[in-house]
């Protein structure tokens, strides 16, 4: 599917995804990743949702996010609370969603102004 938003210019948007991938700014990533308004980090060394590991997630810190989507692949599936213990302390919002919904509502937060990463597993 392809997306389309005009609203924040300048910005890193996803403009498509389908099985297998997900396209920034015109260009196709097919392992997971983490988008974030200024930038994007290729080759999230998350190739799946069992390999999730609380240091994943703590990868998002340094950015200073205020909300976290995780896209954990093909269907929704809910992590571990340990998993968030420093996304928690830290008070970061979280939400899950499969990968496809992540990628649709990280659009919308980016045009609202939000400071929002998008941490992605693309599963093969």
């Amino acid at each position: 599917m392809k997306l389309h938003l005009s609203t924040a210019p300048g910005a890193q948007l996803i403009t498509g995804y389908g099985s297998g991938y997900v396209q920034v700014n015109g260009r196709r990533y097919e392992e997971s990743l983490i988008v974030m308004p200024d930038q994007v980090l290729a080759g999230w060394a998350v190739r799946a949702f069992d390999e999730l590991e609380a240091r994943h997630l703590s990868e998002l810190l340094p950015h200073q996010p205020e909300i976290v989507l995780l896209g954990t692949g093909a269907r929704q599936r809910f992590p571990a609370p340990a998993l968030l213990a420093d996304l928690i302390l830290s008070d970061v919002g979280l939400e899950v969603m499969d990968t496809q919904a992540a990628c649709r509502t990280y659009n919308i937060l980016v045009a609202e102004g939000r400071r929002v990463a998008a941490a992605l597993i693309i599963e093969a």
